[in-house]
C-alpha cells in the first residue's frame, strides 16, 4: 500500500505516534473521547468533514493536506522564495473581474493558508496568495473578514522574506477593508505594527498599535494582548524601556484571563508574553536580561504550546542575544534548534541567515552550525 492509499485514520495514528501522544492525550486535546479516537484510528468512524480534518491537523502540527494524502510537504530550499512578484501583481489589483468564489470555499482556503503559515511553510504560502487573494476579494461583499486575514497573512509572510515594504502595503490594504469593525481592524493593526517595525519605523508602530489596542480591547481579548506585545517591542525599539515594561504587564494580565485559549488558534497566550520579555530586552540592547528571561521561558510549557513560525522565529531572535553576549555556542544550538522546528525561517528569512553567517565565522564554528550555513547556502 503506498502512502496516498493510506486510511487517513492510519495517518492520523501515525502521526499520534509521533507527537509521543497516547490516544487519551490526543482526545483530551481535541475534546473528544477516548472511544472516538480509536474508532476514528481504526476506520470505523469516517473522518470526512474537512474542519474536524483541519482541528485532527491542528493538535498534531501538520498540515491539514498531509493527513488527506494529497501531497507531501516539499524540501525546504535555502535562499529567497520564489513568487514574490506574483504576490505584487494580486496586490496590484483592485477588483475580481467578475469572479463569484464560494465564501465557504474561501473561507477553507484561507484557513489553511494560516495554518501553512504557522508551520513554517513559507514557500508553500507564497504559491498559495495570488489566487487567494483574487477569491477573498471576489468574496469581499459578503465576507470582509476574510479578505483581511488574507491580507494579514500576506503582509506577515513578505515581512518575514525581507520584502517589508510590500508587507506594509498589503497591512494598510487590510485596514482599509476592516473599515470600522473592531476586532477586524485589531487583526489588521497587528500586520500594520509588524511591518513597520521591520521598516525601522518603531515610534510609527507604537502609535498604531497603541490606537488599535484601545479600540479592541472589548471586542477580541486575543488581539487586544498581540496588539500590546507589538507596541512593548516597538516601545523597546524607541528606547522606552518603562513603556515596554508597563505594555508587557498589561499583555500578561490579558493573557492570564483567556489563559484556556489555544494560541494555535489565536497566536496569543502566556507563551507569547514570556516571549515578548525577551525580545523586548533585547531590542532595548539588554542583552544579557534577554538570555537570563531566554532561558527561564522556553521551561514553561506555555512556550512549546506557540505555533512552530512562533517558536523559531523567538529561537533566532533569542540566537542574536546569546551572540551579542559572546555565547557562540549558546547561539548556534538555539539556530539549529529553530531549523529543527521550521526550517523555513532559518533558510528563507534574510534576518535568520545573517545570524547564521555571524556565527559561522567563528573557529571552529559551534557544532551543527557549520552544516547549517552550507545548507542555507553560505560559506565561512
Amino acid at each position: 500500500m503506498t502512502s496516498a492509499d493510506e486510511p487517513i485514520g492510519r495517518r492520523v495514528a501515525r502521526w499520534r505516534a509521533r507527537r509521543r501522544m497516547t490516544q487519551q492525550m490526543f482526545a483530551d486535546r481535541l475534546g473528544r473521547s477516548k472511544s472516538w479516537v480509536d474508532k476514528t484510528e481504526r476506520g470505523v468512524r469516517p473522518l470526512d468533514r474537512y474542519p474536524v480534518i483541519q482541528e485532527i491537523a491542528r493538535v498534531l502540527r501538520v498540515d491539514p493536506m498531509v493527513l488527506l494524502g494529497e501531497h507531501r510537504p516539499p524540501p525546504i530550499a535555502a535562499g529567497p522564495v520564489d513568487g514574490v512578484d506574483g504576490i505584487r501583481a494580486a496586490l496590484a489589483r483592485y477588483d475580481d473581474h467578475g469572479a463569484t468564489a464560494s465564501v465557504v470555499e474561501t473561507g477553507r482556503h484561507v484557513a489553511h493558508a494560516w495554518l501553512t503559515y504557522q508551520h513554517g511553510h513559507y514557500a508553500q504560502v507564497v504559491r498559495l496568495l495570488p489566487r487567494l487573494l483574487h477569491a477573498a476579494q471576489s468574496v469581499r461583499a459578503q465576507e470582509p473578514g476574510l479578505l483581511v486575514q488574507a491580507y494579514r497573512i500576506t503582509s506577515s509572510v513578505l515581512v518575514k522574506l525581507g520584502e517589508a515594504d510590500l508587507g506594509w502595503l498589503a497591512a494598510d490594504r487590510a485596514v482599509a477593508v476592516a473599515g470600522g469593525d473592531p476586532a477586524l481592524a485589531g487583526a489588521a493593526a497587528v500586520a500594520v505594527g509588524q511591518a513597520l517595525r521591520a521598516l525601522g519605523r518603531d515610534r510609527l508602530a507604537l502609535v498604531a498599535t497603541l490606537a488599535a489596542a484601545r479600540r479592541v480591547a472589548p471586542a477580541s481579548e486575543a488581539v487586544h494582548g498581540t496588539l500590546l506585545i507589538q507596541a512593548a517591542l516597538a516601545a523597546a525599539g524607541c528606547g522606552d524601556t518603562g513603556r515596554s515594561e508597563e505594555l508587557v504587564e498589561r499583555a500578561a494580565r490579558v493573557a492570564a484571563r483567556i489563559a484556556g485559549d489555544d494560541p494555535h488558534r489565536t497566536g496569543f497566550g502566556p507563551g507569547a508574553v514570556e516571549a515578548a520579555r525577551v525580545v523586548a530586552a533585547l531590542e532595548r540592547g539588554d542583552a544579557g536580561e534577554a538570555v537570563r528571561r531566554h532561558e527561564q521561558a522556553v521551561r514553561q510549557e506555555a512556550w512549546r504550546r506557540l505555533p512552530a513560525e512562533y517558536r523559531a522565529a523567538y529561537l533566532v531572535d533569542a540566537a542574536r542575544a546569546y551572540l551579542q553576549v559572546g555565547d557562540l555556542c549558546g547561539a548556534g544550538r538555539l539556530l539549529v534548534d529553530a531549523d529543527a522546528v521550521a526550517p523555513a525561517e532559518v533558510r528563507c528569512r534574510p534576518l535568520a541567515r545573517t545570524v547564521v553567517a555571524e556565527v559561522a565565522r567563528a573557529h571552529p564554528a559551534p557544532a551543527g552550525v557549520a552544516r547549517l550555513a552550507t545548507l542555507v547556502g553560505l560559506t565561512r
